[in-house]
C-alpha cells in the first residue's frame, strides 16, 4: 500500500509547494511535513525559504526540509528551479501550486507577459510540465492547484442577483486593450484551472492526479492587494470574519493527502466539497487552443 493511500501519511514520500513562504503555503508545507513527506520550498528569496525551514523544523524535529529558490515572474527562474529539483530528487509525488497575486496595476513579467497571467497560471503550468516525468515516477502521485472561487463571480461587490463569471479571451489573453485587475486575476485563475482539465484528460491511466481547489477565503497577502484603497485602513477588522491561513490551507491539505481522493482526477473543490465550475471552463476545444497559447507563451511543446 503507498504512503498516500495509508491514512495520509507519506513517509518516503517528496511534495514541492510552490509560494511557500506565505500565509498559507506555509502551512500547506508544515503539514505535509508533519505527515512524514520529504518538503521542497519554493519560494522568491533564500532568506524567506531559510525562515519557514527553520520555522517548519522546529515545530516538526527531524523534518526533512529543502529550499528553491525562484521568481515565478521569470521563466528562467523555473527552468532552473525545476532542473535542480530533477538533480536532488527522482520522484515527486504532491505537487502544489499553491502561489498565487494580484496586482492592481497592469504589469509584464520578464518575459513580456502580463503578470496575472505569468504568476497565477503560467509559472504553475510551466513547472508542473517540466516537472511531468518526476511525477509520473512517483505515481502514484497527485498535483493541486490552490483556484479561486473568482472565477464564478469576478464582481468585489455584489449588485446584481445573477454572478458573472470570469471569460476568457484568446485574442487579449495579456489584458493589453482592457484592464479591470479583479477581472484579469479571475481570468488568470481560470486558465489554470481549465489547462488543468486537459492536463488531467492527458495523465489519464499514468497515476498522476490533477485537481483544483478554492480554500476559501483566507486573510493573506492576496486579500490584502484585491482591497480597493478605502478598504485598506479597515483590513485589520476585515480579517477576522475570513478564514485563518491555517483553516484555509486545510482543503489543498486534504485534496494532497486524503486516501478517498486518491483516483479522483479533473474535478474542482470548494473548500472540501466538489463543485462545478463556469460553463466555459468545460468547452474542451477552448480548453484545447488556451492549452497551446500557453505552451507557446512558455516555450514548451504543447502535447506533455
Amino acid at each position: 500500500m503507498s504512503a498516500l493511500a495509508a491514512g495520509g501519511a507519506m513517509d518516503a514520500k517528496v511534495a514541492l509547494v510552490t509560494g511557500a513562504s506565505g500565509a498559507m503555503g506555509r502551512v500547506i508545507a508544515t503539514g505535509l511535513a508533519a505527515r512524514g513527506a520529504t518538503v521542497v520550498l519554493l519560494v522568491r528569496t533564500e532568506t524567506a525559504g531559510e525562515t519557514v525551514r527553520r520555522d517548519i523544523s522546529a515545530a516538526i524535529p527531524g523534518a526533512a526540509v529543502e529550499v528553491l529558490v525562484a521568481d515565478l515572474a521569470r521563466q528562467q527562474d523555473i527552468r532552473r528551479a525545476a532542473a535542480q529539483f530533477a538533480e536532488r530528487h527522482d520522484q515527486l509525488h504532491v505537487l502544489v501550486n499553491n502561489a498565487g497575486a494580484h496586482f492592481r496595476h497592469r504589469t509584464l513579467d520578464a518575459d513580456g507577459v502580463e503578470a496575472h497571467l505569468a504568476v497565477n497560471h503560467l509559472a504553475g503550468f510551466l513547472l508542473t510540465n517540466l516537472l511531468l516525468d518526476q511525477l509520473k515516477a512517483g505515481a502514484p502521485s497527485r498535483i493541486v492547484n490552490v483556484a479561486s472561487n473568482s472565477i464564478a463571480d469576478t464582481r468585489q461587490v455584489k449588485i446584481r442577483r445573477r454572478p458573472r463569471p470570469a471569460m476568457l479571451n484568446l485574442d487579449d489573453l495579456n489584458s493589453s486593450t482592457r484592464y479591470e485587475p479583479m477581472a484579469v486575476y479571475a481570468r488568470s485563475k481560470l486558465a489554470m484551472l481549465m489547462c488543468g482539465y486537459v492536463l488531467a484528460r492527458r495523465l489519464a491511466g499514468s497515476g498522476v492526479t490533477v485537481n483544483a481547489v478554492h480554500p476559501g477565503l483566507a486573510a493573506t497577502s492576496v486579500v490584502d492587494a484585491i482591497a480597493p484603497p478605502l478598504a485598506t485602513p479597515f483590513l485589520g477588522l476585515i480579517k477576522r470574519f475570513l478564514l485563518t491561513p491555517e483553516q484555509g490551507a486545510q482543503a489543498a491539505l486534504h485534496l494532497a493527502t486524503a486516501p478517498e481522493l486518491g483516483p479522483v482526477t479533473g474535478k474542482y473543490f470548494l473548500k472540501q466539497v466538489e463543485t462545478r465550475t463556469p460553463a466555459q471552463s468545460y468547452d474542451v476545444a477552448l480548453q484545447e487552443r488556451l492549452w497551446r497559447a500557453s505552451a507557446d507563451l512558455v516555450a514548451i511543446a504543447a502535447r506533455p
